[in-house]
């Protein structure tokens, strides 16, 4: 038996390798249903693989979880659109694009420097001195997603135990772990940590080594009705060097809902989602950079997801945390899963069950 912590898409794909190499699986969720965190609250893209350094974790596993998770939703029916996106830039901005462009050269992805007529043709509406174009990128209703893997799961006999927190981890005589819940005591040969916000918790149950998940929160506003018709797909702004994220981008849903998002703040409390929220005036200045024609009648406020960063905000990059851990090696870590960790996650749970199955 390998219990997997954490019924979030990295949860759920690393059961579904698990299972489908023939192993016995149990999965512990603290919540009532799967998929009621991270991987939920977010903007739901498929990215290409632009941004993150080659040789990466983020980067390796981005390009290979992609071309699973198109193929996935083609195969099983989950609701998707590959339908690219433009990443423009304003008036002295041509930097960072360019700084964009060399990243996804380096990654091996395909990016098109295109010109105004380009912009026009596909988002009218929208202002862009200059642009690129990643036909590779895409969106994908996370919620139907969370429910295919579920239901993979259940043709497959893997135990689902949902609302079911996990109290302790003890070692086993001769090898292996038991994971303790307040009704139970489940003996495992492997534990898969893919508790998402909680994973610095599970490994110190575990006796693991010490981290930290650094929360981040990421607030949405949304357009109103009368002005989604003002974009037709995915709109990014240049990311700078000097902040965190990609920057406040537009996301056309397969729905018709434009969502504009997400904010990026560092905070204390893993599940804070709606404390001193930002008033929707926060929001007019970067959707206005993108669409100009945009008022703040036109905005909405939407929700908010929080991100589990293995880094704190005076720093910039931590890559994935998969592998054993070093002090319990039948602890198999798959920490610090933020974006593309959506994208990305049939590849992490590959390589969760290569760990676990061939060491």
């Amino acid at each position: 038996m390998i219990v997997v912590v954490g019924a979030g898409v990295v949860g759920l794909a690393s059961a579904l390798s698990l299972a489908r190499r023939g192993r016995a699986v149990c999965v512990l969720e603290r919540r009532a249903r799967a998929g009621q965190e991270t991987s939920t609250h977010n903007s739901g893209v498929i990215h290409a693989g632009l941004y993150h350094p080659p040789g990466s974790l983020k980067t390796a596993l981005c390009l290979e979880g992609r071309e699973r998770l198109y193929a996935l939703c083609e195969e099983l029916g989950v609701p998707h659109v590959r339908c690219g996106k433009l990443v423009v830039a304003g008036p002295g901005e041509t930097g960072a694009l360019a700084a964009v462009i060399a990243s996804a050269t380096a990654n091996g992805v395909r990016v098109q420097e295109v010109d105004r007529a380009f912009v026009v043709a596909r988002e009218p509406h929208v202002a862009a001195a200059h642009a690129i174009w990643s036909p590779e990128t895409g969106w994908i209703d996370a919620d139907a997603y969370v429910r295919t893997l579920t239901a993979q799961l259940e043709r497959l006999d893997v135990a689902m135990l949902v609302g079911t927190p996990l109290a302790g981890i003890e070692p086993l005589r001769g090898g292996g772990l038991v994971a303790v819940t307040s009704s139970e005591r489940i003996e495992a040969e492997a534990i898969v940590n893919a508790a998402g916000l909680d994973a610095d918790e599970v490994s110190r149950l575990a006796g693991g080594e010490p981290f930290r998940i650094y929360p981040c929160r990421g607030e949405y506003a949304e357009l109103a009705p009368r002005a989604r018709h003002l974009v037709r797909g995915l709109v990014y702004p240049v990311p700078h060097t000097s902040g965190h994220g990609l920057g406040v981008h537009l996301t056309r849903t397969l729905g018709g809902a434009v969502w504009i998002g997400p904010t990026i703040r560092f905070q204390d409390r893993k599940q804070d989602y709606e404390s001193d929220r930002l008033p929707l005036e926060a929001f007019l200045e970067p959707t206005r950079a993108l669409l100009p024609d945009v008022t703040l009648d036109d905005l909405r406020l939407a929700g908010s997801g929080i991100r589990p960063k293995l880094h704190p905000a005076t720093e910039r990059f931590a890559d994935f945390l998969i592998r054993r851990d070093r002090n319990t090696p039948d602890l198999i870590h798959a920490a610090g899963i933020d974006s593309p960790g959506l994208t990305a996650s049939l590849a992490v749970g590959e390589r969760v069950a290569e760990i676990a199955t061939n060491g």
